[in-house]
């Protein structure tokens, strides 16, 4: 292991094991760089010289479990791009919690490391930014859409923090930095949110950074690059499956002839089944009459609901992994036993998979952090799941799924997307015994926009920014459909429209509380 100690933006020292090596008076990135082509094989940590006292080196092995890993932590509020970069990034992976181990591409100079052979292959890649923390955000940037995994790391640190001086943050850097990473709309998009939210015209760093080539389009490979995590997420290897359905009995069926089917085989699947007319009974026969070999767990429940339903099945759940499984999903036998094998290679404690319907392509070829979960297509370590529950303010409406993947972040389990992984989704029609399920805004004059559960997951969880950059986004989309000579009436029916969604999320977010 390399630590580079540096301050003033120079490098002041570089230990390698307990030694002083020489180093270059160049900026701090070349001498990364250099160190990187020297030491390929060796994990390179970066510390500001008033930190070195704090940086926590007993911990490096278990961060840093494998090679594909780059982490940092920022002991400030504000990130080195500042807060306006969620006007132009509408993932979870800017929200960043600083208390845990949280998935994001927002980099810091303070402390932080990265294997020598990640920093080798991108840095040849990318220009060495004499701007430190801008070169590592590129980097991360970049890196993360290759299939490194990127984190805000605070167990990096250790003991009481000195109070550091914060970074400056700086519109031209900001513009530059959208320019170099995003496509060309969302600069525009930048320049307009700042515009209308904070009263701001800053064509200076918009010109500015049109200056600058994108690196968008530079292609960064990894693999080349061995994963082999000595982190051990699997011990008992047991797995138990959770199924909600209502009336698809043949498509369930169908279901559990494939996990039937698995050359590791699940211990027990949960079935919650749901009808809500009242005195109905299930007609799952199948449960009973057949053999399986697995302990089945069957719920019958007049409450419909599929928030309400996975709840009562992970309540269930005792082996080491959960699989989130639909009812109309089927998958090859292998599956299960690939998820393990995964899961051992990755140190992983969630993990998504390929879910496409019949037909579809598929577009992302690359392991890497998700920012989205399914919960039809997921596997879980069990002891993820300890503050964690399908929010039922989302009952019958959209975002539950997010919701339940951005409370697993915010409690530091980050999602694994793994293409080779593949569980073919039907999309089966909606069976019987479905009655109509009326909202409680429907019978609201103005009817709400965007849908009130929508907007309620997005006040969760979203930054300021990212929200109000989700309506102006918004706006503009409906705007397309719209004649000019109807503008005004738009525009004020987009903020009624608008207030009443905030109107029923409030009352959403009051009823579950």
């Amino acid at each position: 292991m390399i630590v580079l100690y540096h301050k003033y933006n120079k490098a002041t020292l570089v230990d390698f094991n307990g030694k002083s090596i020489p180093f270059s008076g160049k900026s701090i990135t070349e001498n990364l760089f250099e160190i990187s082509i020297l030491y390929p094989n060796e994990l390179i940590i970066w510390c500001h010289l008033d930190l070195k006292s704090n940086l926590n080196l007993s911990k490096m092995a278990a961060i840093f479990h494998h090679d594909k890993i780059m982490a940092s932590y920022n002991v400030h509020k504000n990130s080195f791009l500042s807060d306006a970069i969620g006007y132009v990034e509408e993932s979870p992976f800017i929200k960043v919690n600083q208390i845990v181990k949280y998935p994001t591409w927002l980099a810091s100079s303070l402390v932080g490391g990265i294997n020598a052979s990640v920093l080798k292959l991108i840095g040849s890649k990318i220009k060495k930014d004499a701007n430190f923390d801008y070169f590592l955000n590129s980097v991360a940037k970049s890196g993360m859409l290759a299939g490194l995994l990127c984190y805000s790391e605070p167990q990096l640190l250790v003991n009481c923090l000195p109070e550091l001086e914060s970074a400056q943050n700086n519109n031209y850097v900001l513009f530059r930095f959208v320019r170099q990473h995003y496509k060309k709309r969302w600069l525009i998009l930048l320049l307009l949110n700042i515009f209308l939210f904070e009263k701001r015209i800053l064509f200076a760093p918009f010109f500015y950074s049109l200056f600058f080539k994108t690196r968008k389009t530079i292609i960064v490979n990894l693999d080349a690059i061995a994963v082999k995590s000595t982190l051990k997420t699997i011990e008992k290897k047991t797995i138990d499956v959770i199924i909600p359905t209502i009336g698809r009995k043949q498509y369930l069926y169908d279901v559990l002839q494939d996990l039937a089917q698995q050359t590791h085989l699940p211990e027990k699947v949960i079935i919650v089944e749901q009808n809500p007319i009242n005195g109905s009974v299930s007609e799952l026969d199948y449960l009973i009459t057949e053999n399986w070999p697995f302990l089945i767990k069957h719920i019958f429940t007049h409450q419909a609901g599929a928030c309400n339903a996975r709840n009562l099945a992970l309540a269930e759940v005792e082996s080491e992994w959960v699989f989130l499984n639909d009812d109309d999903n089927r998958f090859d036998e292998n599956l299960i036993e690939n998820v393990f094998k995964r899961a051992t290679q990755y140190g992983a404690e969630v993990i998504i998979t390929s879910y496409l319907q019949p037909n579809e392509f598929q577009y992302y070829q690359t392991i890497h952090q998700s920012g989205i979960f399914g919960s039809g297509n997921s596997f879980i370590k069990k002891a993820t799941l300890q503050n964690v529950s399908f929010d039922k303010a989302l009952e019958f409406g959209y975002g539950e799924d997010t919701d339940f993947g951005l409370q697993l972040r915010n409690q530091g389990h980050d999602i694994i997307y793994f293409p080779d992984l593949k569980i073919k989704h039907l999309k089966a029609p909606m069976g019987g015994f479905r009655i109509k399920i009326s909202k409680q805004w429907e019978s609201d004059e103005i009817q709400p926009k965007p849908s009130p559960t929508i907007l309620y997951m997005l006040q969760k969880h979203y930054t300021q920014e990212q929200l109000k950059s989700y309506k102006l986004v918004l706006f503009l989309k409906l705007l397309k459909h719209e004649s000019i000579g109807n503008y005004f009436f738009f525009y004020k029916s987009f903020k009624q429209k608008w207030s009443r969604s905030v109107h029923w999320a409030k009352k959403l977010k009051e009823k579950k509380e």
